[in-house]
């Protein structure tokens, strides 16, 4: 007689899982090693004279016209 499938697929669902926990882990430390800025200048956004969004600061501040 065959072996039972249960002992197959208890040896598939625990290589899954370590496969799982080694690319978790390979993940974490891809992570460490490539650390994102968080500095406030990387985060910084500015609109520019047509209401874009733009990461450079303007040039020359823009003044409003002169009212009399």
């Amino acid at each position: 007689m065959a072996k039972s499938q249960a002992t197959f697929m208890k040896k598939q669902l625990e290589k899954n899982r370590q496969k799982k926990k080694e690319d978790k882990l390979q993940r974490k430390q891809e992570r460490q090693q490539n650390p994102n800025d968080g500095s406030l200048e990387s985060m910084m956004a500015y609109v520019n004279e047509f209401g874009e969004i733009v990461s450079t600061p303007p040039e020359k501040p823009i003044t409003p016209p002169e009212k009399k």
